[in-house]
């Protein structure tokens, strides 16, 4: 907490600051303000409301510093066990009630797999092969919701807000990542931000390997099986510019490219052990290049892998992921590294069942943003601590739990508690 301390400023929020990780922390259904307050200080309710709304809602302190306050105390811990293997690009939706929170619209919601009048929140987290940690969290507004000021007043959006498409948010932070010096890793992400060129483009142009999932309408050049198309020069020693299409020089998508593959092309690989059993399906795995462009022109892209996921009995593949990746990786190697995504599910899960990371009520920007930032800190802390025991005990769920405390445990400086473990 005292290292914590350090990110908020004035020396009169760091009370504040512990109160409210160690509400996070302790057990209880809601981590909302006002039934966190009744368990910090049961005697002093209304008071420790008060404190922890305004520290939560009002406090002027920098979410981005807090963020690197606690990525500096947990990522070092991390690295012990391992490098940095990923940055991993993800989303997640919280539900609500009503129109008035900042940012809540009718859209997709994924925990739920549906559109639903949801909050939605981009992330990127760094992981190693045992653990991860968010380090960025920014919620995504709709286009109409960043337009309307009367909105944008009353929850207190900052003018320098502006609409910015997810796969947009998502490279402002891995940029912002590698400004501050965080360990680069493959960075992984779902086919909204894998189908997007420019979020392609850009986490290349960071020198940055990559392995996201794309929908199964993405076209490529599939360099194995289809001859590229004549490629027009604008005179002697000119670079190419855009490549010739015609009826023999078209470019295929890759569910298209997947129908097409003999069955000696497809491999079964393990890439790790799940709860019960070990995790294994059928693959396949091509050199590629990108077709970018309407149906007659396309520029001619760098190669890289078009990793296919295509189950044993199953009637289509169920997942397709371009890799700017080596082209001497084996297809294990390939996979593991594809699949190592599902750590920032474990991760969601631990942060909205066990820190009510979806349990904040207020509708303001700076609350919704603040509380998200807390819910990382409390849980980063006890990724650190995980991360201290033996790397055996890293296998299969992570299953944090917050430890028993004793029955008239009340944290130190709440005032009237009683006494303190």
């Amino acid at each position: 907490m005292e290292w914590l301390a350090q990110a908020v400023g004035h020396a009169d929020r760091t009370e504040p600051l512990r109160n409210y990780c160690i509400g996070l922390l302790l057990d209880g259904e809601r981590k909302s303000v006002e039934p966190m307050a009744a368990r910090l200080a049961p005697n002093h309710v209304q008071r420790m409301h008060e404190s922890l709304h305004h520290f939560v809602a009002q406090s002027p302190w920098s979410d981005a510093d807090m963020l690197r306050q606690v990525r500096t105390y947990v990522l070092p811990v991390m690295q012990k066990i391992g490098p940095v293997t990923a940055l991993v690009v993800d989303e997640t939706g919280i539900v609500k009630k009503g129109s008035h929170s900042v940012g809540v619209a009718r859209q997709y919601c994924g925990r739920v797999g549906k559109k639903e009048n949801c909050q939605v929140a981009v992330s990127l987290s760094v992981a190693t092969a045992t653990a991860s940690l968010p380090i960025a969290w920014r919620l995504y507004v709709t286009e109409e919701w960043a337009n309307d000021p009367e909105r944008r007043q009353k929850a207190d959006v900052p003018k320098e807000v502006e609409f910015q498409t997810k796969p947009q948010i998502a490279l402002a932070q891995i940029r912002q990542a590698m400004e501050d010096g965080v360990p680069p890793g493959v960075v992984l992400a779902d086919e909204v931000y894998g189908s997007n060129r420019e979020f392609r483009s850009g986490v290349a142009e960071l020198k940055l390997n990559y392995s996201l999932a794309v929908r199964s309408n993405t076209t490529v050049w599939a360099l194995e099986r289809q001859p590229l198309p004549p490629k027009p020069w604008r005179g002697k020693g000119a670079k190419p510019t855009r490549m010739r299409r015609d009826q023999e020089h078209q470019p295929i998508t890759v569910k298209q490219l997947a129908q097409e593959l003999p069955e000696g092309n497809w491999r079964e690989v393990a890439w790790r052990e799940g709860s019960k059993e070990t995790l294994r399906s059928r693959f396949a795995a091509l050199r590629v290049r990108p077709a970018y462009g309407d149906d007659r022109k396309g520029s001619l892209q760098p190669e890289q892998w078009i990793l296919i996921e295509w189950p044993e009995g199953a009637d289509e593949p169920s997942g397709y992921w371009l890799a700017r990746m080596p082209a001497s990786l084996s297809l294990k190697r390939l996979v593991a590294i594809s699949k190592h995504r599902w750590v920032i599910e474990r991760d969601y899960e631990e942060l909205k069942g066990e820190l009510g990371l979806a349990h904040y009520e207020g509708r303001n920007w700076r609350g919704f943003h603040h509380h998200a930032t807390l819910c990382i800190a409390a849980y980063g802390f006890l990724i650190a601590e995980r991360s201290r025991f033996s790397p055996s005990a890293h296998v299969g769920h992570l299953e944090l739990r917050a430890a028993k405390l004793p029955p008239h445990f009340q944290p130190r400086g709440a005032k009237g508690s009683g006494p303190t473990a």
